[in-house]
């Protein structure tokens, strides 16, 4: 699962190495639990976790809210 996520954190935008390695493990820390609970049978790969985490916008927890929103900046 956690090669999901890093794969899902790099699919998102382009990030800067030493900051990468930080936003990565935010989406790991903060959004295993959302794609558990909101994406559960959706295939990795080619944007199909992060459409499906934004589908779910309003039932995102913060934190995983949060480490995405660092992934665009």
């Amino acid at each position: 699962m956690r090669m999901i996520l890093i794969a899902l954190a790099l699919a998102a935008a382009p990030l800067s190495i030493g900051a990468g390695h930080a936003q990565e493990g935010d989406m790991a820390k903060y959004c295993k639990a959302d794609i558990d609970r909101l994406c559960k049978g959706i295939a990795p790969g080619g944007g199909r976790l992060l459409q499906c985490l934004k589908a779910h916008g309003k039932e995102m927890s913060v934190g995983c809210a949060q480490a995405l929103q660092k992934l665009k900046s």
